[in-house]
């Protein structure tokens, strides 16, 4: 018969003695032993796999430097744990996945690139009270719905528009007003779509002539009859706003018809800011300019994130260091709140004033969820490399423009 060890009061004194320890530890040094799980959410299948993939790599080297300097400091050293989930290029998709990471008890959300995916995976996020970043997502409507869960670290398109605008001005008027014509081409979704009905209000305010307004669908397998249409109209500029694979594939059917307007002039393009389309298609991207999301070429961490990033023979994009510094913001938010409570972390977001991040922004400050220290920035594909041309406090290069005589 096994001899059966019962309590004595001793024991039981000392057992309550212990976790009456425990208990009073200071939360800090508990949490040295714990992590904090946060959400990255990106379309890594599908059409838009090629950009979930460089936010999917950007968010994944700021929590690597997180935690190799020492983890949480506000938590006690507490290590940040990727729950990553596939928003498989769809809203649904996305959807899924921010109700399976509120399963995992996630503390916040970072992602989601796409404007449908970000709108439907923050209203589904909303529900639970998880706070939520959003990238890139670029329709205002994402934040103009009353969400206090979500902020938009990067500029929407009614700031990227403005900007764009300006700087488009400011370039044909020093060019000698050549560019008098438009012809927009746009994916026919959400984000394409709002940032057209810009277009169509704003431009002709500045003195340009709108020949016609071209949607297209995401994936699209051909461009030829949207090439065919632009050289019909002849237009002094071209304006698109489409993701990677459909600009890729539009550029390199105007060059091989040899359609040249006088500049290509994109606003919130998905491959005109992608050192993959330069590499690979250097003739068709040579002198497309965009007005983009972009690191700042001033700063010494984007220098070095970008070269760490092509030392592993990938390539860089801008929705790394925006990942980057998304995730960034949200630690140091976690931090100031001294817990990965929610509503601790959405009240220390909306007094955010971050500012070691590697975008052009200058310290963050969230008004209605908005950033209202984001802005975009002027680039240039010259020879293999992707020039600032505004704004002028930064640009290392001057504009190329007009581009085709």
């Amino acid at each position: 018969m096994k001899n059966i060890m019962r309590p004595t009061r001793r024991s039981i004194l000392r057992a309550g003695a212990a976790s009456a320890a425990v208990l009073a530890m200071p939360a800090y040094l508990r949490a040295q032993s714990q992590s904090v799980k946060i959400g990255i959410l990106q379309p890594v299948t599908g059409a838009l796999a090629q950009d979930g993939e460089f936010g999917r790599m950007g968010a994944e080297m700021a929590i690597k430097e997180i935690n190799d300097s020492g983890g949480l400091k506000g938590l006690g050293g507490a290590k940040l744990e990727m729950v990553f989930g596939d928003a498989r290029s769809n809203p649904e998709a996305g959807t899924q996945e921010v109700e399976k990471m509120q399963a995992d008890g996630v503390a916040a959300i970072v992602g989601g690139f796409a404007s449908p995916i970000c709108l439907a995976a923050t209203q589904a996020a909303a529900r639970y009270d998880l706070p939520y970043i959003v990238d890139v997502g670029v329709s205002d409507p994402i934040v103009q719905r009353g969400l206090k869960n979500t902020f938009r670290f990067a500029p929407g398109f009614g700031i990227v528009s403005g900007f764009a605008l300006d700087n488009l001005v400011k370039l044909n008027d020093g060019a000698g007003k050549p560019a008098k014509t438009v012809v927009l081409v746009h994916e026919d979704g959400l984000f394409g779509s709002g940032l057209a009905k810009l277009m169509q209000t704003e431009l002709p305010k500045r003195g340009f002539e709108i020949l016609e307004t071209i949607a297209h669908p995401t994936p699209a397998r051909d461009m030829s009859n949207v090439a065919l249409r632009i050289r019909s109209l002849n237009p002094d500029l071209v304006i698109p706003s489409s993701y990677y694979g459909e600009f890729v594939l539009l550029a390199r059917t105007m060059q091989q018809q040899r359609i040249r307007p006088k500049g290509v002039y994109a606003v919130l393009n998905g491959a005109a800011s992608n050192y993959r389309f330069v590499k690979e298609f250097p003739e068709a991207a040579n002198g497309i300019m965009d007005c983009n999301h972009w690191y700042d070429p001033r700063n010494p961490k984007a220098l070095d994130l970008k070269k760490q990033v092509e030392a592993q023979g990938k390539v860089f994009a801008y929705n790394v260091p925006l990942n980057y510094s998304c995730v960034k913001l949200l630690a140091d938010a976690i931090n100031r709140a001294g817990s990965a409570d929610r509503a601790k972390i959405i009240e220390a977001l909306n007094t955010s004033t971050f500012k070691d991040h590697i975008m052009p922004y200058g310290e963050t400050k969230f008004v209605d969820g908005q950033n209202r220290g984001a802005a975009p920035v002027n680039t240039q594909v010259q020879g293999n490399e992707i020039k600032v041309i505004f704004p002028d406090t930064f640009a290392d290069a001057k504009p190329q423009f007009p581009v085709a005589g």
